[in-house]
């Protein structure tokens, strides 16, 4: 049986590692899992250090180009037009890839849809951008929020749209695209995960799972950054019954993490909140896997690798009716969900948690895993390698 040739692909992304994020791990996973199938890829992303490099890690080339720390947030960085452009046209040249995939359209990205259809190369656009992931770092309110909201849709929609391909995480974040007026085919292509690295093993380990009568606590992970709404656990732990001796576990790094200390010691549960920071990842796992719970009230999610890891461990969740959260929670059966910045609500939903016999949260946790299967990042692989394959074909066929 012959085997397709393996293909050279570049990824373009506006974010990768060392930042930490739910579209920068996405894409270094992506890169080095279809390095790990044999095909040759190349990321292109922006310069943590602002000086451009050329490095092999995990398998794939990671070229970072020159860029310069963003005013209005403590760690993004950006990427001038100018120094963009011809960059992303000589990299393009010396790579010469098959297809091009995407991963926003801001400035890397919106010179690799303009070089590559330049020189015959297909583009697969991904998603991962919400305006509403940047409204709360606009030096500007109102009306003018508003127009700049109305203005991100219409750059996104009148960008991608001239991919051959476009992808998102969910089928909401598909839905959502639509009504903000996207007409071209939108495929829902889960993030996915290393199942492997997450799933408990079958004896459980931690109260989430195997009973123990260790003291509860809700888990959050991810990015300390305003659009996430942190402070709603840490508000929502202070309204719970101190008899059930909840605690919360933050683990992340952003620019909220001193005003959630001053928040957590205003309301006098300092010591029931433990901010972890960035951890590595036997921290992560264990993180997880100690976790009653995991909670994430973030209203600008389009899927969210965090909730899947947390789910894959085991946890039930308790996540924001919000943009694609609820395509990871079937309220009562997995975990629950809880209307966004309802602060009396989320309380409820812990208290809930906290006072379920040790059996049932074991079965939302075990519902968790079942749901999380259906994201092994094969599936996402496979996906990718099917789509790659078509857009390079179809103009061949033509």
């Amino acid at each position: 049986m012959a085997f397709p040739p393996p293909l050279t692909i570049c990824i373009p992304a506006e974010t990768y590692a060392p930042e930490v994020n739910g579209a920068a791990k996405f894409t270094e996973r992506l890169a080095a899992g279809l390095a790990a199938r044999g095909h040759e890829v190349h990321v292109i992303c922006p310069s943590p250090t602002g000086v451009p490099s050329t490095d092999r890690e995990d398998g794939v080339v990671v070229h970072r180009i020159r860029s310069h720390r963003w005013y209005f947030h403590p760690t993004w960085t950006i990427c001038m037009p100018w120094e963009t452009k011809p960059a992303v046209a000589r990299l393009l040249d010396d790579i010469r890839p098959d297809v091009v995939h995407t991963q926003a359209h801001f400035v890397i990205g919106r010179y690799a849809f303009s070089e590559a259809h330049r020189r015959g190369i297909p583009v697969v656009a991904t998603n991962h951008f919400m305006p509403d992931n940047v409204r709360p770092y606009l030096p500007v309110s109102g009306p003018v929020v508003d127009a700049a909201t109305a203005a991100a849709w219409w750059d996104l929609r009148r960008t991608f749209q001239s991919a051959e391909h476009i992808t998102v995480p969910t089928q909401l974040a598909a839905d959502l695209l639509t009504e903000n007026g996207f007409d071209r085919p939108i495929q829902a292509v889960s993030c996915g995960i290393d199942l492997s690295r997450f799933r408990r093993a079958q004896e459980g380990v931690g109260p989430g799972v195997g009973g123990s009568d260790a003291a509860p606590t809700v888990l959050f992970v991810g990015r300390l950054s305003k659009e996430k709404h942190i402070d709603d656990i840490v508000r929502a732990l202070a309204r719970t019954d101190p008899g059930l001796g909840l605690s919360a576990v933050i683990v992340g790094t952003g620019d909220q993490e001193p005003a959630l200390r001053s928040l957590a010691a205003e309301l006098g549960v300092a010591d029931r909140v433990e901010l972890r920071g960035k951890v590595d990842e036997r921290a992560l796992v264990r993180a997880y896997q100690e976790a009653t719970f995991f909670c994430l009230p973030g209203t600008a999610e389009l899927q969210s690798i965090a909730t899947l890891e947390a789910m894959s461990s085991g946890n039930p969740v308790v996540l924001a009716d919000a943009v694609a959260l609820p395509h990871l929670c079937e309220d009562g059966v997995n975990g629950f969900l809880f209307p966004p910045r309802d602060v009396d609500a989320l309380a409820e939903r812990f208290t809930r948690l906290c006072r379920m016999p040790a059996a049932e949260r074991a079965a939302m946790g075990e519902a968790s895993q079942t749901t999380a299967a259906r994201h092994d990042i094969t599936r996402t692989l496979d996906a990718f390698e099917d789509i790659y394959r078509k857009v390079i074909d179809e103009p061949r066929a033509a």
